[in-house]
C-alpha cells in the first residue's frame, strides 16, 4: 500500500472550530429526481436514469448516445439552461428558508458553470437566431440568475470544466470565512448539447458500449470505455453555525475542508500522475484536521475513463495511505451519468445522503473491478454503515483538482 502524502502546508483557518460553515439548504435537478428525498431514495436504491437519447437530424453517426436528463424543465421564457439553474436555486433558498430579496447586500452567489455561451449560441442558432454572429446574446447566466432571485450580493462565476460547482462552494466558503457575506448559494447545473455531446464523442471520452444503455457507466470496471453525459446539479446554502442556530434552520452537514490543486499537464487527457490530485484529497484532510482512517465514505470523480479512473484510485491510495484497504469508495456516474459543471454539487448532494441515512451508495454496473484501483468498493448494492465525514473528488478537464470533506451535523 503506498504510503500518504506528508500533511498540506496551508495554514489553518481562523474559523472557530466550533462555528464551522455549515450546509442549511439543498435544491437540486437531476435526471434522479427533482428534491433532496428523490435523490437519496434513487442513490440507495440503485435506480438509473441514463438512457438511449435522440440527438436528432444532422448528427449523421452519432444519432443516438446514452445519456441522463432533466426531463422536469417546462417551457418557459428563458432558455433551458438558465430555468434548470433557476429551479435548483430557487428551492435551495427554500430549503433553508432564506428570503434573498430580504437579504440585502450579505447574499452572495458563486455559480459553477462553464462553456455557458456555446451552449446558448447552440441554441439560437437551431432556433434560426443569430445572437453568435451579433454578440447580441443575454448577460452572463450569474447576473441573470441572480436578478431573477433577487441575490443583491457579490455574485460571480467559476469555471473549472468537471470541477465548476465545487469550487464554487469552495469560493463560497472562503467568503463566508472572511465576513464578505452572511449567507452564500453556491454550486451550479448542466445541461446536454448535442455540439457537446459531438465533442466528447470525437475526443473518445464518451462510452461507446453497444449494449443496454442503462449499463454504459461503469466507473472502476474492467470494462468501462468511457463516460455518460448527463444534465442537472444543485445548489448548497452555506452559512456559518452559530448563525443557522439562531434563526432555526437545518444544518445537514458541515463544511470542514477545502483542497485544491493543479496537474497543469493537458487541456483533455487526464494526467496519469496521482500526486497532484492526492495532493487535493490531503489538503482538504488537513484543513478538516481530519486523520485519513476518521474518513468514513470517499465520494469519487470516477466518470468511467480507462485513464481517469486508474490515476483517482492512485490518487486515494496516495492520500490515505493504509486506510485506503477500508475505506469505502463509490462512484454515482454510473446511475446519474455525468454532470459535468454540475457534477461536484450533485456529487457533494450525494455525500449528504450518505451522512444523514448512515448508508452508502453502491457504484453501479461494478461487475468486474479493475486490478489497478485495488480500493475498498462499494458494489452491488447500497451499504449501512456509520458515516460520520466524508470526501467528494471532483477533477476537470484541464487538471482542476478538488476535494470537499463534510462532517454530520451533530
Amino acid at each position: 500500500m503506498a504510503r500518504p502524502l506528508p500533511a498540506s502546508n496551508r495554514p489553518p483557518s481562523d474559523r472557530p472550530a466550533s462555528d464551522p460553515v455549515v450546509i442549511s439548504g439543498v435544491g437540486v435537478r437531476s435526471p434522479l429526481g427533482d428534491s433532496y428525498e428523490a435523490v437519496a431514495d434513487a442513490l440507495l436504491a440503485g435506480h438509473s436514469a441514463i438512457r438511449e437519447i435522440d440527438l436528432g437530424a444532422g448528427m449523421a453517426g452519432l444519432r443516438t448516445l446514452a445519456a441522463a436528463l432533466v426531463d422536469s424543465a417546462p417551457p418557459g421564457s428563458v432558455g433551458r439552461l438558465e430555468r434548470i439553474n433557476l429551479q435548483a436555486l430557487t428551492a435551495a433558498l427554500a430549503d433553508a428558508g432564506v428570503d434573498a430579496r430580504g437579504a440585502g447586500p450579505r447574499l452572495g452567489l458563486v455559480l459553477g458553470q462553464g462553456a455557458e455561451h456555446l451552449k446558448e449560441w447552440e441554441a439560437d442558432h437551431r432556433a434560426a437566431g443569430a445572437n453568435v454572429f451579433t454578440g447580441s446574446g443575454p448577460e452572463p447566466l450569474v447576473e441573470r440568475l441572480a436578478s431573477a432571485a433577487g441575490i443583491a450580493g457579490p455574485a460571480v462565476a467559476v469555471g473549472a470544466a468537471c470541477a465548476s460547482s465545487g469550487f464554487a462552494i469552495a469560493l463560497a466558503r472562503s467568503w463566508l470565512e472572511t465576513g464578505l457575506v452572511d449567507v452564500c448559494i453556491a454550486g451550479g447545473c448542466e445541461v446536454i448539447s448535442p455540439t457537446a455531446m459531438a465533442a466528447f464523442h470525437n475526443l473518445r471520452a464518451l462510452s461507446r458500449w453497444g449494449g443496454e444503455a442503462a449499463a454504459a457507466s461503469r466507473p472502476f470496471d474492467r470494462r468501462r470505455d468511457g463516460f455518460v453525459m448527463g444534465e442537472g446539479g444543485a445548489f448548497l446554502v452555506l452559512e456559518a453555525a452559530s448563525r443557522a442556530r439562531r434563526r432555526g434552520a437545518r444544518i445537514r452537514a458541515s463544511l470542514v475542508g477545502v483542497g485544491m490543486t493543479s496537474d497543469a499537464a493537458h487541456m483533455v487527457t487526464p494526467c496519469s500522475d496521482p500526486r497532484q490530485a492526492a495532493r487535493a484529497i490531503t489538503a482538504a484532510l488537513a484543513d478538516a484536521a481530519v486523520p485519513p482512517d476518521a474518513v468514513d465514505y470517499v465520494n469519487a470523480h470516477a466518470a468511467g475513463t480507462p485513464v481517469g479512473d486508474v490515476a483517482e484510485a492512485g490518487a486515494i491510495a496516495l492520500a490515505l495511505g493504509p486506510a485506503a484497504a477500508t475505506v469505502p469508495v463509490s462512484s454515482t456516474k454510473g446511475l446519474s451519468g455525468h454532470l459535468v459543471s454540475g457534477a461536484a454539487a450533485f456529487e457533494a448532494v450525494a455525500c449528504l445522503v450518505a451522512l444523514e441515512r448512515q448508508a452508502v451508495p453502491a457504484t453501479a454496473n461494478l461487475d468486474e473491478p479493475d486490478e489497478r484501483c485495488p480500493l475498498d468498493h462499494v458494489r452491488g448494492s447500497a451499504r449501512a454503515r456509520a458515516v460520520d465525514v466524508v470526501a467528494s473528488n471532483s477533477f476537470g478537464f484541464g487538471g482542476a483538482n478538488l476535494c470537499l470533506v463534510l462532517r454530520r451535523a451533530s
